[in-house]
């Protein structure tokens, strides 16, 4: 038997890096997991290498209506929902006096709107059954996980928008484990430093992305990608894997008392500014 046998997760960005990493731990564990990416066949080629019980929600979730269609479509499937996992989320960098209007509101879109509009969505289905369960002297725990990262707890130069959208998720966290503890969610934050993914491999011609119709470039600089062992104490940056693993510590019933939190996964990385 898997821990989350009987669980219903969504997980958005989910057909690479961190987010199919998640996907294929919760699956492996026994949960049904929508799979949700921009690309249709890049979530479909992901559902069908995990196997298990997958569904793919194809589409960009910064779009009008989306994040509610994605819900529906989890309670359509399999008519529940215990797990909600907010990733989806790319860079757009550049120093703070060059940003456009349009690249701020980019980023407040998908790494704050976003995760709150998928959490409206989401709240009748997993607030409504705690109501009736604690009516019948039952405790049954759901689970909440929004991806942040060190950029938003600690600044990150050349990341002012993408920053602010992490730092912004945050608060939304804490202020979600405020209002829904008492329904037994537990609303909780992971904040990623260096995690080998298309956000921080080379800066070349060949990763890019497509939103909205429009070429985004992906990636750091070398000489960024080659400093990497002398900020994170332990050496070398983290694996989608083991990114995966904090997020599915934090589905699991080993949190069910951890509630309002931000773990910072990050090989210890150097170079943040703290109070």
């Amino acid at each position: 038997m898997g821990v989350l046998d009987g669980k219903v997760a969504i997980v958005t960005g989910s057909a690479r890096g961190i987010g199919r990493a998640t996907a294929e731990l919760l699956v492996g564990h026994g949960a049904r997991v929508v799979v949700n990416d921009l690309d249709r066949d890049a979530a479909q080629e992901a559902a069908d290498d995990i196997g298990g019980e997958t569904t793919i929600f194809a589409g960009d979730l910064t779009k009008d209506g989306a994040p509610d269609a994605l819900v529906a479509h989890a309670i359509d499937t399999w008519g529940q929902l215990d797990v909600v996992v907010n990733n989806a989320g790319y860079t757009l960098d550049a120093a703070a006096h060059r940003i456009s209007d349009d690249w701020w509101q980019r980023m407040l879109d998908i790494h704050v709107t976003v995760p709150f509009r998928v959490l409206r969505a989401a709240a009748p289905h997993l607030r409504e059954p705690a109501k009736r369960e604690r009516a019948e002297g039952l405790e049954v725990f759901r689970k909440v996980v929004n991806v942040s990262s060190m950029s938003g707890t600690m600044g990150n130069a050349g990341q002012a928008n993408y920053a602010a959208g992490k730092a912004a998720v945050v608060g939304l966290t804490k202020t979600l484990a405020k209002e829904w503890g008492q329904f037994k969610v537990n609303v909780n934050a992971v904040a990623f430093g260096w995690i080998e993914t298309r956000l921080t491999a080379a800066k070349d011609a060949a990763n890019v992305t497509e939103i909205d119709g429009q070429q985004v470039q992906l990636g750091i600089p070398e000489e960024l990608r080659e400093a990497a062992p002398l900020l994170v104490p332990l050496g070398r940056p983290g694996t989608p894997e083991e990114a995966a693993g904090a997020i599915f510590f934090l589905c699991s019933p080993w949190s069910n008392y951890v509630h309002g939190q931000t773990l910072h996964v990050t090989g210890g990385q150097l170079g943040g500014m703290t109070g």
